[in-house]
């Protein structure tokens, strides 16, 4: 099991990295968003992996509309999927994150599990073309359950999971029951906890998931990859205390 941290996208990337490194982390669970994580220097970014042992899990901006039904919105976010993929790949990823897509005409809301699996299929093939694997992140209802899930996985091949349990946390499904039926296509993992309300992004034990009962529940599918700890905080003196107790938690709790 790896343990890693996603950057700040409102920082800069290259001092987010040297951070996560100096800190001890195995990972960068690189997003590509706006506003200071764009556009990056690949040579300078691999410097950095380099020099501090990092690999780079693949993770994209969840607000882009890939699933619309307007062909030219659909062929634009492939555009950028790929820009994105290209990157991923030179840094040397195997996995590409992709979100749930809610953008779409209020008339045709009942059809958005749907347009998400005609949307993804084209992406999937591009992430496969360049190297990685396309893993869809649960999130709010329809894509809070493992029926959701189970149609996606069966229409579009080669997909896999996604699995935020602070996400699930909020959803119809838990993270548990997510490990207990889909648990060979997890490929990626986000911890974060909340109170069930939002999606609060804070430290491990301070909301209302069961971490006992959930590491339990990734272990005995066998997983043994990477998990981020999406702990956020405004200030980053504190946001890497809080990252600390939530890394050690963790890693009492996997050890026993």
């Amino acid at each position: 099991m790896k343990i890693g941290v996603m950057n700040d996208p409102s920082a800069s990337v290259y001092d987010e990295i040297t951070s996560f490194g100096e800190a001890g982390y195995e990972f960068v669970d690189l997003t590509i968003e706006g506003p200071k994580a764009l556009d990056l220097d690949i040579d300078r970014v691999l410097s950095l992996l380099d020099k501090y042992s990092l690999f780079v899990v693949g993770h994209t901006d969840p607000c882009l509309p890939y699933a619309y039904p307007i062909k030219g919105v659909r062929k634009a976010c492939l555009r950028e999927l790929e820009r994105c993929a290209k990157i991923f790949s030179a840094l040397g990823a195997k996995i590409m994150n992709i979100h749930p897509c809610y953008s779409c005409p209020p008339g045709m809301k009942q059809a958005l599990v749907a347009l998400n699996i005609d949307a993804l299929k084209p992406i999937v093939e591009m992430a496969d073309s360049y190297g990685l694997t396309l893993v869809l992140e649960n999130f709010i209802h329809p894509f809070d359950c493992v029926s959701t899930f189970k149609a996606l996985l069966g229409e579009v091949s080669g997909l896999k999971v996604h699995l935020d349990f602070g996400h699930a946390n909020m959803g119809k499904d838990d993270g548990g029951i997510f490990c207990k039926y889909l648990g060979r296509h997890i490929m990626h993992v986000h911890f974060s906890d909340n109170r069930s309300t939002e999606d609060h992004h804070i430290p491990l034990g301070v909301g209302s998931i069961d971490w006992k009962k959930a590491v339990y529940a990734l272990k005995a599918t066998g997983y043994d990859g990477t998990i981020t700890l999406e702990v956020f905080c405004d200030d980053s003196r504190v946001q890497f205390e809080y990252l600390e107790v939530s890394r050690r938690f963790l890693l009492e709790l996997w050890n026993v």
